[in-house]
């Protein structure tokens, strides 16, 4: 009965924290502390290099700052379908020198973009078969990248070559698929003149 009686006594005496104080004790402090020694266990940042062969996310975002061209706009059935130029990129997300082409790409991009499908393959997106249609991207694939691969209006390859090639080269089979001029003649994209009804490339 005393001890009861005590017991009582002491735990009237002892205050019950506030919701501020539970709040500082529980919450805000703990969240303090976890800031204050973030510093502490960070890992250090990466930085994406172009000219080394590590992932480092896709080389389209990190190194040609071009997000439009993943996805692309039409898979390689529908640009057929469509009697669109369509130009196959082969790569890897992993290969320095995908890195490097990817800026080549981009700009084709720029210049291309409505006249002509532009279809960046990853490689590993290629299904493992043994034999592929005219409409698959692993029919055209050699296993090596970057690869690019032009296709005219008819479908047919007028460029398949693996490395990285110059801008110009592409440029160049573009502008006889697009019947164009010259780029010494022109560096705009102007159709090849036979009266005064044709008109400039549309962007």
């Amino acid at each position: 009965m005393i001890w009861a009686k005590l017991r009582s006594i002491l735990s009237s005496k002892i205050k019950q924290p506030t919701r501020r104080q539970f709040l500082v004790k529980f919450c805000l402090l703990p969240l303090l502390i976890a800031l204050i020694s973030l510093p502490l266990w960070q890992t250090h940042p990466a930085y994406a290099k172009i000219d080394d062969d590590r992932y480092e996310g896709n080389i389209y975002i990190l190194f040609a700052g071009n997000g439009s061209l993943v996805p692309p706009r039409l898979s390689l059935a529908e640009s057929l379908q469509r009697k669109m130029p369509t130009i196959l990129v082969f790569y890897v997300d992993d290969s320095s020198d995908c890195k490097q082409f990817s800026g080549v790409v981009s700009r084709l991009q720029e210049y291309y973009e409505r006249n002509a499908s532009i279809i960046p393959i990853t490689v590993d997106s290629i299904p493992l078969k043994s034999s592929y249609t005219l409409e698959e991207p692993g029919y055209y694939y050699q296993g090596r990248v970057p690869q690019t691969v032009v296709l005219n209006q008819q479908g047919e390859i007028v460029l398949d070559k693996s490395g990285q090639i110059p801008y110009e080269e592409v440029d160049d089979v573009l502008r006889e698929v697009f019947d164009l001029l010259p780029r010494d003649e022109s560096v705009e994209l102007k159709r090849r003149s036979f009266n005064e009804f044709n008109s400039e490339l549309v962007n």
